[in-house]
């Protein structure tokens, strides 16, 4: 494969760059298992209850049979390149799945046949609305006892805003299950053996699937109508649509994002995997497909795009950064236009400094192979960048683009940690810096008061794979404390204050002065900071720097010196003085001071993280789980039936819900399962 031409614009249009995403054991990682297994890049399918997924290579994954980083890999389906990321399912890694979502063209989104729709799916799909990311669903584990297709469809059409429509149907259910009927081209395909590539494929459709596949057929290009202008006008006017035409309507209308086609299978058992590959190459975007990327000039602060294009200028995003060894870094990129190549020089657009890159990879999990030149498309592991970051804009110096970074998730549970021996204090702050430098999810500080190491994370499985890792990873013996929440800060009334920068001195006199209004804003809404377009007198970039001034000074509170939010912030006025020099420094320090006076006059106060909790639980256990989600200040929001199971959304202070995994067991009789993500801060 590393011969495959990477630097045309021919190649780009025969790549896919693809996520699994889905909630927690949905089947992610069984689902990429064979989709490497199928196309060849494997010739051994690892199984997940084995600890032997080729995706899940740490230690901490294959003993827990989790995802916990989102691993990528390579590989080649009908002439086609995909480059696939497989993510976490579990909320206290939702960071993997944003920051995937974030550089990839399409997904596939994974559902559990007995479970349907469940809450990580909810978040994870919202997560790709975000970024506009068109998706095919995958009906997984219809194999399973209580497998309903028909079902999950129902509740992704209740749930989700797209057109939700099906283009099989499943031949038999749970021990009956054995393939599919394809309604687009009226075929029958099933898997007779334990080898998923064992596909016999059947042209026409079996006598008592044929009424349900018209009328899904017909339901379908109806689907597609809504959508399609061409394909309406024939619908409409009772032409017969042909196979290539329906195929180009729905690709259409799922590149646009406003249509879901849907298969189904079980992956575990080895059905449906060719039709996935299939669907994938046939519905979900090449990067050539896209429009421009958009940004800003970081000089001007003005609007900039970049084509998909590997002889436009050079436009790259860093996504992750993984530790490989004591010295290196293994940074991931997604090549949006140019090219690059072993030893070339890239500007960081955030940092401002220029970086060499030394290798290129294409990565296959924990292995890797050497490129010597890749073009814009590509998802690529890039060796030599000392500084740059998650959510860093690579760019071509002269001629400079800043995208917008990856959303950053602020952490909601601390932990204090501390060595068995004072030796070992050094290397401590030295591996929680690098544990840091890979997750920005994970910060950790010295605590003031009692020179204690504090860690922070998303949850208390986060904080206890880096408590593992440090142990066995690093070798480093550790104690920790007992879980914390992170609290915030808001205000509670609006205010304006200045702050103003007034340094003089031998070299420069440097002057500054910031006005800032600050009001409260919606409860979850985190922070929203605005600033004129314009100033008299002021340069566009100072502006910007005032934004980003404010941005940083809300990071550190004015009460407890913690994160403010769900606070709008506004520039009033930005100014200087006749004869004195302004510049990006000193309008920060001014934005710092405007943010402390502002907040100080608006009065602050403490704010506790809420989760949002969904119960999964048998009916004759109800009222026992309700008390017990009581006796923890929770708040029943909604109840379900699903049958005989019954599910309960509520949210309680995510303080109160530490070891509540092991109450419900206790209490159900292990019979009930739960999921809890942030959700907000709210008033203590």
């Amino acid at each position: 494969m590393a011969a495959r031409d990477r630097t045309s614009l021919k190649s780009m249009q025969k790549i896919r760059n693809i996520g699994i995403i889905a909630h927690i054991d949905a089947g992610k990682t069984t689902v990429t298992e064979r989709l490497l297994y199928v196309t060849g890049k494997t010739h051994k399918i690892g199984e997940v209850h084995d600890g032997e997924a080729v995706m899940d290579f740490m230690t901490q994954e294959q003993e827990r049979g989790i995802t916990i980083s989102s691993a990528v890999t390579s590989f080649e389906w009908d002439n086609h390149e995909f480059n696939l990321v497989d993510t976490p399912g579990h909320v206290d890694f939702t960071v993997e799945v944003e920051r995937s979502l974030r550089v990839l063209d399409g997904g596939v989104v994974v559902f559990d046949g007995v479970a349907k729709v469940e809450p990580q799916s909810e978040t994870v799909w919202h997560q790709a609305d975000k970024y506009h990311v068109p998706r095919i669903g995958f009906v997984n584990k219809l194999d399973r006892v209580g497998a309903d297709f028909d079902g999950c469809i129902e509740m992704m059409r209740e749930r989700f805003p797209q057109t939700i429509l099906p283009i099989q149907i499943p031949i038999g259910i749970e021990a009956d299950f054995e393939g599919v009927v394809d309604i687009i081209h009226g075929r029958t395909l099933r898997w007779t053996g334990d080898d998923p590539r064992d596909l016999t494929v059947e042209e026409g459709i079996p006598n008592e699937y044929q009424d349900k596949a018209a009328t899904m057929l017909d339901h379908l290009i109806s689907g597609i109508a809504d959508n399609d202008d061409d394909i309406a006008d024939r619908y409409l006017n009772g032409e017969d649509i042909p196979t290539h035409d329906i195929i180009e309507g729905l690709r259409r209308a799922t590149c646009s994002g406003t249509v879901v086609p849907v298969l189904c299978g079980s992956a575990l058992r080895n059905k449906g995997i060719q039709p996935l590959l299939d669907a994938v190459v046939a519905y979900l975007p090449s990067p050539g497909d896209l429009p421009p990327i958009e940004g800003i000039n970081p000089r001007t602060n003005a609007p900039e795009s970049r084509p998909h294009d590997p002889k436009a200028p050079l436009c790259a995003l860093v996504y992750k950064v993984q530790i490989v060894d004591e010295s290196r870094r293994l940074t991931y990129i997604r090549i949006y236009s140019g090219k690059i190549d072993e030893k070339c020089e890239v500007y960081n657009a955030n940092r401002r400094i220029n970086e060499k890159l030394s290798r290129i990879f294409l990565v296959h999990a924990k292995d890797r192979s050497r490129l010597e030149e890749v073009g814009a498309g590509n998802i690529v592991g890039v060796l030599g960048l000392k500084h740059s970051a998650t959510g860093e804009t690579l760019c071509a110096k002269d001629q400079q683009i800043l995208l917008e970074a990856i959303g950053a998730m602020d952490p909601v549970i601390s932990m204090a940690v501390e060595t068995e021996s004072r030796s070992d204090r050094e290397k401590l702050e030295l591996t929680l810096a690098r544990i840091a430098d890979e997750d920005p999810t994970f910060h950790f500080k010295e605590d003031e008061d009692t020179g204690q190491m504090i860690m922070s994370g998303m949850g208390e499985l986060h904080l206890e794979i880096v408590t593992d890792r440090l142990t066995r990873d690093f070798g480093i013996s550790v104690r920790v404390g007992r879980p914390e929440v992170v609290y915030a800060e808001t205000v509670t009334t609006s205010h304006e204050a200045a702050g103003v920068c007034d340094i003089e001195s031998s070299d420069a006199k440097v002057y500054a002065k910031l006005t800032l209004r600050v009001e409260p804003a919606p409860r979850g809404s985190g922070q929203e900071v605005h600033a004129p377009d314009a100033i008299q007198g002021i340069a566009p970039n100072l502006i910007y720097a005032a934004k980003v001034g404010v941005m940083d000074a809300l990071k550190g509170g004015v009460l407890h010196g913690l994160t403010l939010t769900d606070i709008k912030a506004t520039v009033v006025n930005l100014e200087g003085q006749e004869g004195r020099l302004i510049d990006e420094t000193a309008v920060k320090i001014a934005a710092m001071h405007a943010v402390r006076e502002a907040c100080q006059g608006a009065s602050s106060a403490k704010m506790a993280p809420i989760g949002m909790i969904e119960i999964v639980v048998p009916g004759e256990f109800m009222g026992e789980v309700i008390g017990g989600l009581q006796a923890r200040r929770g708040i029943v929001e909604s109840m379900e039936d699903r049958g005989v199971i019954k599910v309960i959304k509520a949210s309680a202070p995510i303080e109160r819900m530490f070891g509540y995994s092991t109450e419900l067991r206790s209490s159900t009789q292990g019979r009930a399962t739960f999921a809890m993500r942030f959700d907000r801060y709210d008033l203590e």
